[in-house]
């Protein structure tokens, strides 16, 4: 089982898998073990990934200081991880929550990076979900068998007063809403190990943007990066929407959205084929300026 150890001594667990040249890969969640991540629908194929479980999540460790689980703290793993293989630069693929992790990496560590995918990323790091979009998403839905059940639960949630296992159990009800197509197989993606035990962990990680002026602050700074970006929306995203993927990709100079018309929050399942070709394909983009006729 790879380990290294971060710069404050946290043993932090990575996998590698694939052949071809490397992209570092991090999971959402917060707190989802990087095995839900699978081979990215084959883009093993094209890359060799190298799959980091985050502080406190999966196989890696807790730390001692909880604070270093924030998200614009957790950019120093990734810096860490670089340097531990011994890579100049990197390409670096973030997905939902995970992306505010590769956000900040580019904008803390310019020179180290090389390319940026953003898949399904949450708010935060541009600006949040627009309610009236999900309810639009959600309400498409009302003819699915499974919706009458979903709608209930996220109106629990919503309403506030649910805690533990009662919005834990809550929270599994609304889970049809993330994808484009609910069935057997999708269902199967939602599998309690790949979630984090840690209780505490969702409020530190989101620590990182606790105010709007600190987040104020975090938007010029991603406004500064050059690398290339490259963002991936699924169209049938009940779960967040499109909206943090479209103000990410308006944030950045160099940036491409791309929207998955058969996608929800996991595309490289729904569309594995497209997801493949999109990714690899930007990132064996020679330059930039390539991204004007990128399809």
């Amino acid at each position: 089982m790879p380990t290294f150890s971060s710069y404050d001594g946290t043993a932090l667990h990575y996998e590698l898998l694939g052949e071809g040249p490397p992209l570092l890969v991090l999971p959402g969640g917060p707190g989802m073990d990087l095995r839900y991540l699978g081979g990215l629908g084959g883009l093993t194929d094209r890359r060799r990934l190298v799959l980091l479980d985050p502080r406190a999540t999966g196989r890696s460790a807790v730390p001692a200081d909880r604070g270093t689980v924030a998200f614009t703290e957790q950019a120093r793993d990734v810096e860490a991880l670089r340097a531990h293989l011994g890579l100049p630069a990197v390409d670096l693929l973030g997905h939902s929550a995970g992306c505010l992790i590769a956000q900040e990496y580019a904008a803390a560590h310019p020179g180290r990076l090389r390319r940026l995918v953003l898949v399904t990323p949450v708010g935060r790091a541009a600006r949040e979900p627009d309610e009236a979009e999900l309810a639009e998403l959600r309400a498409a839905r009302s003819g699915e068998p499974w919706y009458p059940d979903a709608a209930e639960a996220h109106r629990l949630l919503t309403g506030g007063g649910l805690t533990g296992e009662a919005a834990a159990e809550s929270g599994r009800r609304t889970h049809p809403f993330s994808w484009h197509h609910w069935d057997d197989a999708r269902q199967a993606e939602h599998r309690p190990e790949h979630g984090s035990p840690h209780a505490w962990l969702r409020a530190a990680y989101y620590a990182g943007a606790a105010t709007p002026a600190d987040e104020e602050r975090r938007l010029a700074r991603l406004a500064a990066v050059r690398a290339p970006v490259l963002v991936l929306a699924g169209a049938s995203d009940g779960l967040i929407g499109t909206a943090p993927a479209r103000a990410a990709a308006a944030l950045y100079p160099h940036a491409r959205l791309e929207l998955m018309d058969r996608s929800g929050h996991r595309p490289w399942v729904e569309e594995p084929g497209r997801f493949v070709e999109l990714v690899a394909g930007f990132l064996d983009l020679p330059d930039p300026a390539d991204l004007n006729t990128f399809n």
